[in-house]
This record gives structure tokens, C-alpha cells and sequence, in this order.
């Protein structure tokens, strides 16, 4: 199984949209700072994820989230 995933940082609010295999293994990494992008905003709480049977369904859904429409459907997903 392959996850796309939205992890908000606990000190800023700052959302981060991503897509693994592992994905407690990947939100460890985001927690424990081997992630350049992701690392001066640690702590980073998961808030949202979905699972997908591919690795490329798993990346277009990530990528999805990073535009315009993705993201006003993200913030109501995150709303309820």
C-alpha cells in the first residue's frame, strides 16, 4: 500500500503534503529532522491520509493537493 498524506506542523500551522510506502516510518523521519524541507517546523502532527494501491496514484493525489482546486478541497476535508 502506498499513502498520500497531509501532516500539519504543531509550531507553526504550516501544512505538508507528501506520498510513501512507510508511512509511520515517513512521519518519524519528518519528526526526527532527516526531512531538509520539513525540519524547522517540527513537531509535525498526521492530520489526513489515504491509501492507493500504486506508488504513481499515491504521487498524483499528492500533487492534486499542491493546486489550486486540490487545496480548497483539502481545507474542507480538514474542516470537518
Amino acid at each position: 500500500m502506498y499513502h498520500a498524506y497531509i501532516l500539519r506542523s504543531l509550531k507553526t500551522g504550516r501544512l505538508y503534503k507528501g506520498s510513501c510506502e512507510d508511512l509511520n516510518r515517513r512521519v518519524a523521519k519528518h519528526n526526527a529532522g532527516h526531512v531538509r524541507s520539513t525540519k524547522p517546523y517540527r513537531p509535525w502532527s498526521l492530520v489526513h491520509h489515504e491509501e492507493f494501491a500504486t506508488r504513481s496514484q499515491a504521487f498524483r493525489r499528492e500533487q492534486y493537493w499542491k493546486t489550486a482546486k486540490g487545496a480548497r478541497e483539502l481545507q474542507s476535508i480538514l474542516n470537518q
